[in-house]
């Protein structure tokens, strides 16, 4: 057992220090969980589906708390950490009212033989979770998981063990069953081999993780070993692509939220500004105008709109990144230093001139940097889209049915013409390529955790 302490990347100073997880204390939590799985599994679907209203009911009444305690933890402007908190209790509330649909049996026409598909629960589902949204992405898998009838085990970020602790509590004081939903603390160093040892366990059903494509790697390979489901939603480095009749106003307004949201620090922020030669400059200038309106700052201050980024590698990385592509010929519009004195901050920056192979085009970009590249026409701009491993999201710019068209011909998991990319409890959220694979979200992302299986009376 050892002690893990987490940082304010505000400030650099100490906020909590908390027991790890031993051996005995690891094999204890899945115990518990995968006892808590077989009662749970036979539980009917109103009670489990009343158990995430009473969670989203508990989340609402402490959203002051728990906001605070994201923000002191990973940096977010508060304000953005309580529109999290809003998030989490929509995403209880959609998947409680339509659980029922999503989960009910699918009857299969075939002949005289009577044939359905039904959805059962695997067991125990193993999260690994990152602390960029530490509330959100862990809210997202936990009430697809429990509404099919599992249990769940988190290994969040050790950055945020103050929140993966907290909605261990949450779960509890929304009348969870024992066990149902356990938090695993652990430290940085101790992850792979806690990780490797939890998802090898059989009484670990599926693993679901989010986070950097080389751990998503790792742990996806553990599981392939092990012959266990597993969904992995990785990085992103999304191209935000406006054409020659896009609405400038709108799609340059659009993209500094797109760019900024969370300090940059989202999977699904806009990385690569693709934009037509006829409207770059345009474009560019009105990017940098909203880039200057952002307030960089502390981020308890509800008038903060950019947060120090979640530690000093992450820092450290993101000039490294603005940095290389420099001397590789961009050009600095604005910002692209880090701020002197206490915290991880950097200026919200711009570079133009970008071109493939740079590190802002060809790296995820995790950190508040907008990279704009100029194309000539559609076919160039679709290239350069396509001129990437990963493949989440993708925003298009210009007339409806144009944007759409282009679009259409751009990899990813989602397509938003005139929208900023944004989760929605509603719809299924993944990617392709090296963003990982399997859905989450919506009816797809329930069923991900359960075993479809075919029914035929004969």
């Amino acid at each position: 057992m050892s002690i893990l302490i987490t940082r304010s990347p505000a400030t650099g100073r100490e906020l909590a220090s908390y027991e790890t997880h031993d051996e005995a204390g690891v094999d204890q939590a899945l115990a518990d969980v995968h006892a808590a799985s077989v009662v749970w599994r036979n539980t009917p679907l109103d009670e489990r589906l009343a158990l995430l209203r009473g969670v989203g009911k508990v989340l609402t009444e402490r959203k002051e708390r728990y906001a605070a305690l994201i923000t002191a933890e990973m940096g977010k402007p508060i304000t953005e950490s309580l529109g999290e908190i809003d998030k989490c209790a929509w995403n209880c509330e959609v998947v409680a009212d339509r659980a029922p649909e999503w989960l009910a049996d699918h009857g299969i026409a075939s002949g005289a033989s009577r044939s359905w598909l039904s959805y059962e629960p695997l067991g125990v589902v193993f999260a690994v979770m990152p602390w960029n949204f530490p509330f959100w992405q862990v809210l997202r898998f936990a009430c697809a998981a429990l509404a099919a009838g599992n249990a769940a085990l988190l290994k969040h970020s050790p950055d945020v063990t103050g929140c993966a602790l907290a909605i261990e509590k949450l779960f509890v004081g929304a009348g969870a069953p024992e066990g149902l939903f356990r938090s695993l603390v652990v430290a940085a160093e101790d992850v792979p081999a806690v990780s490797r040892r939890v998802v090898e366990d059989p009484r670990v059903a599926a693993v679901t993780f989010t986070g950097s494509e080389r751990a998503g790697s790792s742990i996806a390979a553990v599981a392939g070993a092990a012959v266990k489901k597993s969904v992995l939603e990785l990085g992103g480095s999304d191209p935000f692509v406006v054409l020659a009749d896009a609405d400038v106003v709108a799609a340059a307004t659009a993209a500094v939220k797109a760019r900024f949201n969370n300090t940059g620090q989202s999977c699904v922020c806009a990385k690569r500004f693709i934009v037509h030669e006829d409207v770059a400059d345009e474009f560019t200038e009105r990017l940098v105008a909203g880039v200057g309106e952002l307030r960089l700052g502390d981020p308890t201050d509800p008038a903060t709109t950019i947060g120090p980024m979640a530690r000093a590698d992450l820092r450290d990385g993101i000039l490294r990144q603005i940095q290389g592509s420099l001397t590789e010929g961009a050009r600095l519009v604005v910002g692209g230093h880090a701020v002197k004195g206490p915290g991880s901050y950097v200026e919200p920056t711009v570079l133009d001139g970008v071109e493939p192979g740079m590190a802002v085009f060809a790296e995820e970009t995790f950190g508040p940097v907008a990279a704009v590249t100029r194309a000539r026409d559609d076919d160039h701009a679709v290239r350069l889209a396509n001129d990437t491993v990963f493949g989440l999201g993708a925003s298009v710019w210009g007339s409806a049915e144009h944007a759409l068209a282009v679009g259409r011909r751009i990899r990813s998991g989602a397509l938003f013409v005139n929208a900023v990319v944004a989760s929605d409890p509603r719809l299924p959220f993944g990617g392709t390529g090296r963003s990982g694979y399997g859905r989450e979200l919506s009816a797809e992302g329930v069923r991900e955790f359960t075993n479809v299986r075919t029914m035929v009376v004969a």
